[in-house]
């Protein structure tokens, strides 16, 4: 029998998991931040216990592994490998690969060898690979290096948009009230200083409220989210044309909890408009499986084990780290 693991190390958390040739899941992990970029030490040990975690479900040990593959946050350029390859290179595999996280996704979000990914979470950033092998990460730089949005900025903008409402900048919105029931404050006045004086930052998760002031009809929340899906889309546009897949049938696989599992046409019509004006064949799908699942197809690929039909199937239904959880247990 041969053993492959996954792994899929982000900003905020680091998921791995390990399957037979067969596609049965037979190990899990999880721990935090994965990527270097925000503290090499603390990624490392977070991988580390992530994949340690799985191995010791799957009863299995390092040399067991016929190919580990790593989706890395963080891995964008050149100068990044020299930190990564070392990094992972000492964990204890002999057979690994290493590639960006957007790959990994890309990977769990369509059959085909080829496509673009567009993830939306706490941050932004786009890819794409073309039919002959040809790849290009757009973004994925913050907001300096031409970034808008993921869960970081929208939060921000919705907190922003607030103040601005209160002090008489902008229009008035649903979001005033949502948002200081969200934070537990008796008034705007009362948060505004709060947050002055003790130098807070916006909660991540105040972004849901800007899709719940939409579905009623907000106009400030809506403008927002349209920004938000239009920058998507001209990253989308971006990635295509660099990649000449202008008259390829492919899909663009939406990831990242802003777009994969957020309600409603606020973001995913923009998105949507802008591909098809460049590449009309393509086809936008959301992500729904964990993108951890495409580093397991992708480890089984490396080794060069196509990944069947009932490996998929088995796998699919992986959408989840709560699902991942109920497998483990259906199967103990």
């Amino acid at each position: 029998m041969k053993y492959y693991l996954g792994v899929d190390a982000g900003g905020s958390k680091t998921y791995t998991l390990v399957t037979d040739e067969h596609g049965h899941l037979i190990g899990k992990g999880h721990s935090g931040n994965g990527n270097h970029q925000l503290g090499v030490e603390q990624a490392l040990r977070n991988i580390t216990s992530s994949v340690a975690m799985a191995l010791q479900q799957a009863g299995l040990t390092h040399s067991d592994i016929e190919y580990a593959f790593f989706g890395l946050a963080g891995a964008d350029r050149p100068i990044d490998y020299t930190i990564l390859r070392p990094l992972i290179g000492g964990l204890g595999f002999t057979n690994y690969g290493i590639d960006c996280d957007t790959m990994i996704a890309l990977r769990a979000g369509t059959s085909q060898p080829f496509g673009v990914v567009l993830i939306c979470g706490s941050g932004t950033n786009s890819a794409g690979k073309n039919r002959q092998g040809e790849f290009f990460q757009c973004g994925g730089f913050t907001y300096q290096f031409g970034d808008f949005g993921g869960g970081g900025t929208l939060a921000v903008e919705a907190f922003r948009s607030v103040i601005r409402s209160w002090d008489g900048r902008e229009l008035p919105t649903m979001l005033t009230e949502l948002l200081i029931k969200f934070l537990g404050y008796n008034s705007v006045q009362d948060m505004f200083d709060d947050f002055l004086d003790n130098n807070k930052s916006v909660p991540l998760h105040t972004t849901k409220l800007l899709f719940e002031a939409a579905e009623q009809g907000d106009e400030v929340a809506c403008r927002i989210l349209r920004v938000q899906g239009e920058e998507l889309g001209k990253s989308a546009a971006a990635v295509i044309k660099r990649l000449k897949m202008e008259q390829e049938t492919f899909q663009v696989v939406l990831a990242g909890s802003v777009i994969a599992r957020g309600d409603g046409p606020f973001i995913h019509s923009y998105i949507e408009k802008a591909v098809r004006e460049v590449a009309s064949n393509a086809t936008i799908v959301k992500l729904n499986v964990e993108p951890v699942v495409g580093a397991v197809w992708m480890a089984m690929e490396a080794a060069g084990n196509p990944v069947t039909i009932d490996v998929y199937e088995k796998l699919r239904t992986v959408s989840d780290y709560q699902t991942i959880q109920l497998l483990d247990k259906t199967r103990m």
